[in-house]
């Protein structure tokens, strides 16, 4: 699978939350589909493959809190393990993705 292949949180989970999405006006845009910082992170748009270091991120039908409230709930998400088989050695750590939302 080509970089250019690789599909956004949003367009694997069908949360309806990126701009636009049907359900962005009832649950809010979701913060990973404007998160800047991490645009083409793991060949994503915005945190589109990273939104497990993004707080108000979706995940099991609810939005979330912070990185360290739902990270333990991120780390067996379908979407995360999928990520991380396809980026392999190119996947990069949670502290990596963490600094880069600090500058």
């Amino acid at each position: 699978m080509s970089r250019d292949e690789r599909r956004n949180c949003w367009e694997i989970k069908k949360c309806g939350r990126e701009q636009g999405g049907a359900k962005a006006d009832e649950l809010g845009v979701c913060p990973a589909s404007t998160e800047g910082r991490l645009h083409g992170v793991h060949g994503g748009k915005n945190a589109g493959r990273a939104c497990w270091v993004i707080a108000g991120s979706m995940c099991g039908g609810k939005i979330q809190g912070t990185f360290a409230e739902k990270y333990r709930d991120c780390n067996i998400c379908d979407f995360y393990m999928k990520v991380k088989s396809e980026e392999h050695r190119n996947f990069l750590m949670i502290s990596t993705l963490l600094a880069k939302l600090q500058l």
